[in-house]
């Protein structure tokens, strides 16, 4: 058997960052996904997918994406039910094992998340090897 699903679409608003009882971070995001097709007014839809990104990528995808950012998503297929209000809910989310950024930030943001990376020098007088 075999569960899995890839996207690319652009995030509907920012991701929000929880973490559980243990510590554990998840992310939660919904990805609007453009149908191949258009309707009869000629107009093409969107799907709107929750996405669930746990751990240290759930960290940097709070950190890094935000809405309209487009990005890829690879992961499986997960149904589960929960109660609210005493009725029995079930829903249908992607649990993303890669999230892939496919848009930079802005010029502006990107300069100063690039300035923010340590440079790595393997030998110290050596000004070729800088990274």
């Amino acid at each position: 058997m075999l569960n899995k699903v890839v996207l690319i679409g652009r995030l509907t608003k920012d991701p929000d960052l929880r973490y559980t009882q243990s510590g554990v971070a998840v992310a939660t995001f919904f990805l609007a996904v453009n149908r191949n097709f258009t309707n009869s007014q000629g107009e093409r839809e969107a799907d709107f997918i929750p996405v669930v990104v746990w751990r240290a990528q759930a960290e940097n995808c709070a950190k890094y994406l935000n809405k309209g950012r487009l990005v890829a998503v690879a992961g499986r297929i997960q149904t589960r039910s929960y109660e609210q209000d005493g009725q029995r809910r079930y829903t249908t989310e992607v649990v993303a094992d890669e999230v892939t950024f496919l848009e930079w930030r802005e010029k502006k943001e990107q300069e100063e998340v690039q300035r923010n990376i340590p440079r790595f020098t393997p030998y110290e007088n050596d000004e070729k090897m800088t990274f």
